[in-house]
């Protein structure tokens, strides 16, 4: 049986998928009296859900002020796309070859689908695409326990990815050529030189290779 969400639950949800979407950006302050208005109802589940989403490390609540909209620090980003790029590295590794040859199948037409949305200009699609992209890799290999740690970092990547709009739209063609050469040597089994062609793609993505923080595109 279903429960209806409490309005604690309602205003967590309406502030992480704001979070999540870049709708509040890193160093955004929110109000509870604003997020308590947008969703009609009463301040006490707004602040609620604000204590949970400092827990969760989301925010930092300052009294009297609001809450502050977290950005992910250098080493986090860092951290986050190393675990990332071993277990995707790891389930091309795993893979047989009827496997392999049925994911270049599948993700042909869906990195079609990812140079049309940045060409549009859709970053959302693109975001979401680009994410269950790099997971096929890591569902290659078969193991439950690997992509449940894999799903555990989505969060983290889908910040990554939304805060790097601006690097990503400067070379759109660039992004989508660096995940052709990925599901190339994906197909062939060639894990080594799948995981030197990922740590390129993301410390070109993402500015890992000088440590410096992901600034969000929008302002």
């Amino acid at each position: 049986m279903s429960r209806n969400p409490s309005a604690a639950d309602r205003a967590h949800a309406y502030v992480r998928g704001g979070i999540m979407d870049g709708t509040y950006p890193p160093g955004a302050m929110l109000s509870e009296n604003e997020v308590a208005a947008a969703l009609s109802m009463s301040r006490t589940p707004v602040r609620a859900a604000l204590v949970r989403l400092q827990d969760e490390g989301w925010v930092r609540i300052y009294a009297q002020r609001g809450a502050l909209v977290r950005e992910l620090t250098p080493t986090e980003i860092r951290e986050s796309a190393e675990v990332r790029h071993a277990l995707e590295s790891a389930g091309v590794r795993r893979a047989g070859p009827r496997e392999r040859e049925q994911l270049a199948e599948d993700l042909a037409a869906q990195l079609d689908e990812q140079e049309q949305a940045l060409r549009d200009g859709d970053f959302p699609t693109f975001t979401t695409l680009a994410m269950r992209f790099h997971r096929s890799f890591v569902e290659l290999g078969g193991n439950a326990t690997m992509l449940a740690l894999y799903d555990r970092l989505q969060d983290r990547q889908q910040l990554s990815i939304i805060h790097s709009v601006g690097r990503i739209s400067d070379d759109p063609r660039q992004v989508i050529a660096e995940h052709r050469a990925l599901l190339v040597d994906a197909e062939a089994g060639d894990w080594a030189a799948f995981a030197s062609h990922l740590d390129e793609h993301q410390s070109r993505s993402h500015a890992l290779e000088n440590g410096s923080p992901v600034t969000t595109g929008r302002r």
